[in-house]
């Protein structure tokens, strides 16, 4: 089972810092959510996770060996990342894309094989993308693009997948539809998956793991019901809020106040109780 973990980690954008001295371990097999609010790094991280993005210090540890000195298509071979907001060249099918998930194994001595055919089959099967796999990939609904995209990393046979806010720009219904998919990937095939959420209650629901990042930094990690409580909304989102359960799944439920609601809740109560 593929280990990925941040020793050290130190990261910037030109001179602004994003990162310092950041150990950061990936439980494998499991779900794990990286949270925080907009600006904090959470992409940053994903993306150094990936090696898209190259540490000022520190290093990336992918089963042991320093990312860094791996190969690309070794790398591709072991994770695959999911960009937030990607794009398809006009006219590419979903065969066509969900067969880019092949590149990494192929060369001039091994052509395209049925291994590799049986694998952008299965991808397709799982995304439940085989009726759509004709048509083109900007011809569909959000929803279903996401699902081609997720279709192509799953192509890569890679034990790790990373996933950069998958569910942006997506209905409530699509939301659902993409993260039970990844849901059930790491049921059935425990596939490690990395993913950065906004919406705190999905986080919630669906992750084994919770990492929340604040100013560069770690603010807590672990797994949800541990880790999550008003403290840390307020702490990391700058929001009060009431923590409740979920009724249906058991898991934090986030309930915000908003700052102008919460004068209205206060008032009402400071009315009540003098009544």
């Amino acid at each position: 089972m593929t280990t990925i973990q941040a020793q050290g980690l130190t990261l910037s954008y030109g001179q602004k810092p994003i990162f310092s001295n950041l150990d950061v371990v990936v439980p494998p097999g499991k779900i794990t959510v990286f949270i925080g609010s907009n600006g904090c790094g959470k992409s940053t991280l994903l993306r150094s996770l990936a090696r898209l993005l190259k540490p000022q210090e520190g290093s990336i540890l992918l089963d042991g060996s320093d990312i860094a000195k791996l190969s690309s298509k070794e790398v591709a071979r072991r994770l695959a990342i999911l960009p937030q907001g990607p794009a398809a060249p006009e006219g590419l099918t979903v065969h066509q894309l969900v067969k880019q998930g092949r590149y990494p194994y192929q060369s001039w001595l091994q052509q395209w094989s049925r291994e590799d055919e049986l694998l952008v089959k299965k991808a397709l099967e799982l995304t439940h993308m085989n009726e759509l796999a004709g048509r083109s990939v900007d011809s569909l609904s959000g929803g279903q693009r996401q699902r081609a995209w997720i279709a192509m990393t799953l192509a890569q046979n890679t034990r790790t997948i990373l996933l950069d806010e998958p569910t942006t720009y997506l209905d409530m219904t699509h939301q659902i539809e993409i993260l039970d998919l990844l849901f059930e990937l790491n049921e059935q095939e425990q596939r490690t998956i990395v993913m950065v959420l906004h919406d705190i209650n999905l986080a919630c629901r669906y992750a084994h793991h919770i990492v929340a990042v604040k100013d560069g930094q770690i603010y807590a990690q672990g797994k949800p019901e541990t880790v999550m409580n008003e403290q840390l909304i307020r702490d990391v989102f700058d929001m009060e809020c009431q923590m409740s359960t979920d009724p249906l799944f058991g898991t934090p439920l986030c309930i915000p106040y908003g700052k102008g609601r919460k004068l209205e809740l206060a008032a009402a109560a400071t009315a009540s109780s003098a009544r």
